[in-house]
């Protein structure tokens, strides 16, 4: 990818941050854009959304669906040929994180062998 595009989608993220920030309310969820793609032709652009504590599909449905006022913000705000069309998608990574978090505490919590034991191909301790 082109560094002017790279730039491009990072101006997007940010943009569109602030924009669902100050113009949307998600109760008992933290909703965070964390990254934008557009495409050569700058018509359309995929905006990924990570979600904590709430129901993903319903604010997704709720971003897809008000998705022109984000779009007429920045159209305000970016000078570029033309506003993208966005479509905001799940972005799973935070909510995988933090289930990977609690697997290793768990794994954490298992009985620990002790250092000097070997185990034989049976599963069995042996005393050599």
């Amino acid at each position: 990818m082109s560094q002017r595009l790279d730039r491009i989608n990072e101006l997007l993220r940010r943009e569109i941050g602030s924009v669902v920030q100050r113009e949307f309310e998600f109760p008992n969820a933290l909703v965070t854009i964390t990254g934008a793609e557009i495409t050569q032709d700058f018509r359309e652009a995929k905006v990924f959304v990570s979600v904590l504590g709430g129901h993903s599909k319903s604010i997704l449905e709720k971003l897809n669906k008000k998705r022109a006022i984000v779009q007429q913000h920045i159209s305000k705000r970016l000078t570029i040929r033309v506003t993208p069309v966005l479509d905001f998608r799940l972005d799973a990574s935070a909510e995988r994180g933090v289930d990977m978090i609690h697997l290793l505490d768990e794994v954490d919590q298992l009985p620990k062998a002790e250092p000097n034991q070997e185990v034989s191909e049976n599963g069995e301790n042996s005393d050599t």
